[in-house]
C-alpha cells in the first residue's frame, strides 16, 4: 500500500487573521481565490483542483456553502498571472491558493495582508516566498516537493536502470521557478551528469507550443534517453510529453508517478496530489485563527519510486532486477 506522509505536522494557533469563522452562525461564505499556471478546463490542471477540494471536503468545507471559491486561471501564459492575481485582491477574497511556485510568486507581488498558501514550491526560501521553512514570516506558506534536491537522485536512478546510456536530453523550462532556484538545479544536474559520465544536453520549452519544436531539437541530437525537470507547465503537458516520448522512443525519468501512469518509464518524488490536497489543511488552520507566518511549510517525508514495466518492455529494455525490487509501485 502507498504511503503519503509528511515529516512536519502544523501546531499552533496563532493570532488571528480577520477572517470569518466557519461555522459562526449565520456567517458569509469564505472567499477563497485559486490561482493556476494553466487552461483550468483541462484534464491535467482539474487534478489538481481536485486534489485541492478533495481536502476541503474531508475538512468539513463544501464549495456553495460554507465557502466560495474564485477561479483564474493563467492558461499557460505566466506573464499572465501578476494581472490574475490582482483581481482576486481586487474581488476582496479572504485568503489565496496559489497551485505551484509561478502562481505563489504573481500572488505574494499582489498582496502582504491576504494570507497566501502556494502549494508544491521548488524552492520557497530562495524564491523568495519564504524566510525559512520553519518559520515562513510573512503572508505566504504552504508545501515543497524539493525540486532541486532530488534532481541528482533522478539522473542516478535513470543511469540505474539504463546502465549503457551516456546521452541525456534535460527537457526545462526556463521561469518555471525564482532564478536563483533555476540555477541551482542546473548545477547540480551538470555536477551529477559529469560525477555519472552522462553528457547532459539542456533543451528549453518556455511554453506548451515549443515542446514539438523541443523534441524535435532532441531528436536531431540523437538523445538516448530525457530527463523532464521539475516545472508546473510541463506538469500539467504531462500527456504531451510522455506521448511525445513514445512517438520518439526516448526512456525518461520523471519526478512524479502522475507521468508514470500514463505510460512514462520511471518516475522518482512525491505525491503532487497529496501537496495539493494538504493545501486545504493551511486553510482550515488560517480559517481557525493561525498566521501564514507561524505555519513551517511542509516537506514531504517519503519519496516514492515508479517503474512501468509496460512501457520498458515496449521500448524493449529490461529493468535491473534490483531496482525493480526497491520500486515503491511497479505498473505492468
Amino acid at each position: 500500500m502507498r504511503r503519503r506522509e509528511f515529516i512536519r505536522l502544523l501546531g499552533g494557533v496563532a493570532a488571528a487573521w480577520p477572517l470569518p469563522a466557519r461555522g459562526q452562525p449565520n456567517a458569509k461564505p469564505v472567499r477563497i481565490g485559486c490561482l493556476v499556471t494553466d487552461d483550468i478546463k483541462s484534464a491535467e490542471q482539474q487534478g489538481s483542483i481536485d486534489a485541492f477540494r478533495q481536502g476541503l471536503h474531508e475538512l468539513g468545507y463544501v464549495e456553495g456553502q460554507n465557502i466560495l471559491i474564485e477561479y483564474r486561471a493563467a492558461s499557460g501564459r505566466i506573464e499572465r498571472l501578476p494581472g490574475l492575481a490582482a483581481e482576486l485582491v481586487a474581488v476582496k477574497v479572504d485568503l489565496i491558493v496559489a497551485l505551484a511556485t509561478p502562481a505563489g510568486r504573481a500572488a505574494q507581488q499582489a498582496t502582504d495582508t491576504i494570507p497566501i498558501i502556494v502549494t508544491a514550491m521548488g524552492d520557497p526560501v530562495r524564491d523568495g516566498l519564504v524566510a525559512s521553512l520553519a518559520r515562513p514570516g510573512a503572508n505566504v506558506t504552504g508545501t515543497t516537493f524539493l525540486g532541486p534536491e532530488l534532481v541528482p537522485k533522478r539522473l542516478a536512478l535513470l543511469k540505474e536502470a539504463l546502465p549503457t546510456v551516456s546521452r541525456v536530453a534535460g527537457l526545462w523550462h526556463p521561469g518555471a521557478f525564482g532564478e536563483s532556484t533555476m540555477s541551482d538545479m542546473l548545477k547540480q544536474a551538470a555536477d551529477a551528469a559529469d560525477a555519472l559520465a552522462l553528457q547532459l544536453q539542456l533543451v528549453e520549452a518556455r511554453s506548451p507550443e515549443q515542446l514539438d519544436h523541443a523534441f524535435a531539437t532532441i531528436d536531431g541530437a540523437r538523445a538516448e534517453a530525457l530527463f523532464p525537470f521539475p516545472s508546473p507547465m510541463l506538469f500539467t503537458e504531462r500527456r504531451r510529453i510522455v506521448d511525445l516520448a513514445a512517438m520518439h522512443r526516448l526512456p525518461a525519468m520523471y519526478n512524479s508517478r502522475e507521468f508514470v501512469a500514463l505510460g512514462g518509464f520511471i518516475g522518482y518524488g512525491a505525491s503532487i496530489a497529496g501537496l495539493n490536497r494538504r493545501a486545504a489543511f493551511y486553510v482550515d488552520k488560517i480559517l481557525k485563527g493561525a498566521k501564514p507566518s507561524d505555519l513551517p511549510v511542509e516537506q514531504p517525508a517519503k519519496f516514492e519510486l515508479f517503474i512501468n514495466l509496460k512501457t520498458a518492455k515496449t521500448l524493449g529494455l529490461t529493468v535491473p532486477p534490483t531496482l525493480l525490487a526497491t520500486a515503491d509501485e511497479v505498473i505492468d
